[in-house]
């Protein structure tokens, strides 16, 4: 399928991949959909084992992980929260319901072939960085690949995905077509950072036109702005900071219209009551058909679980541009891809 070779590879954020890496893997995964698509037998990772450990609630990436290992000709273990022992850092105070990174990793690379992780939000304290250490931890541990299945600051498989679902409806080249990531609001606040901060990097690395928008007191991390702007650079795309919603959805290809919390990225916890008053300040930032129009007839994008009525209306993400549930069927694909280039033996 490539001439890439991601063999043994960590899967943990798109930073440390390349263009030509994620080109390899988008390769894969539209290879890997048509066989499906055709019901072309293709079990790559036969008899191979990957081990899920879901320390928040799922439901696309634990059956699209599942379901794909079942096509590739594995199987998926799901270790759900509280069936393993609470992770504990190098150098954290054990308590008792813990267990140290070192051994659990160690321990299942040598039962199986890759071990995927998801964690972020209330399993972490929402103190930002912690769960991305803990996943790095595992996978400084583990002589098999670790799969980031969402930590809190990157959310690389959904990126995959979304990438994937705009060459479908676009084209395979993306360059110069205007992304538009938004905050949109919900009565929610416990939303992480991880879709929007992965979904400005894919985007930058495909060369795309990439607009963030979002309310005063909602930034990103600045390091994956830094990261964002010097891959918009490296493949002749652009950057920019909008806090306009109407201005940012002018002539946009796509919008991701998508709550985030006000997250500290120092480590100190998320001030809920903050978060709230400043989502309460700004219920105006909503995807409606009249935004919708002042794009360049844009494809409508949203992860899932959507907040009806509040980040969007029915009307929109149940219209025609609309592609939520492709880019939730091709979670499925895009993953699929990702394993059979990393598990490879």
């Amino acid at each position: 399928m490539t001439s890439t070779d991601l063999r043994g590879k960590n899967f943990i954020t798109l930073l440390d991949f390349d263009r030509e890496d994620l080109d390899a893997i988008l390769a894969a995964a539209h290879d890997l959909k048509q066989k499906y698509l055709h019901r072309e037998p293709h079990k790559l990772l036969d008899a191979q084992t990957l081990f899920m450990l879901f320390y928040n609630t799922s439901l696309r990436t634990r059956n699209s992980f599942e379901a794909g290992m079942t096509q590739l000709g594995g199987h998926a273990h799901f270790l759900q929260p509280g069936a393993v022992y609470t992770p504990a850092l190098k150098g954290e105070e054990r308590a008792y319901s813990t267990e140290r990174i070192s051994d659990v990793a160690r321990v299942l690379a040598e039962m199986g072939d890759a071990i995927a992780i998801r964690i972020y939000g209330k399993p972490t304290g929402w103190s930002y960085g912690k769960g991305n250490r803990i996943v790095k931890e595992f996978a400084a541990w583990s002589r098999i690949p670790v799969i980031n299945m969402e930590c809190d600051m990157f959310h690389p498989c959904q990126a995959v995905a979304d990438i994937m679902t705009m060459q479908e409806k676009l084209g395979n080249d993306l360059k110069g077509k205007k992304f538009v990531m938004s905050w949109a609001y919900s009565a929610s606040v416990e939303k992480p950072l991880a879709v929007p901060q992965s979904a400005i990097l894919s985007a930058a690395m495909m060369g795309m036109e990439v607009v963030l928008a979002h309310p005063q007191g909602l930034d990103l991390d600045p390091m994956i702005i830094a990261e964002t702007k010097e891959r918009a650079v490296r493949h002749n795309g652009s950057f920019e900071i909008c806090h306009d919603m109407d201005k940012a959805f002018k002539d946009a290809a796509v919008v991701y219209p998508k709550a985030w919390t006000v997250q500290p990225i120092d480590g100190t916890p998320v001030d809920f009551d903050k978060a709230n008053a400043v989502f309460q300040a700004n219920k105006d930032w909503i995807c409606t058909a009249e935004k919708m129009a002042l794009t360049d007839d844009a494809i409508y994008m949203h992860c899932l679980p959507a907040d009806r009525g509040m980040e969007v209306t029915d009307e929109v993400i149940d219209g025609p541009s609309s592609v939520v549930i492709d880019q939730a069927a091709n979670r499925l694909h895009g993953q699929k891809g990702i394993m059979a280039l990393i598990m490879a033996r």
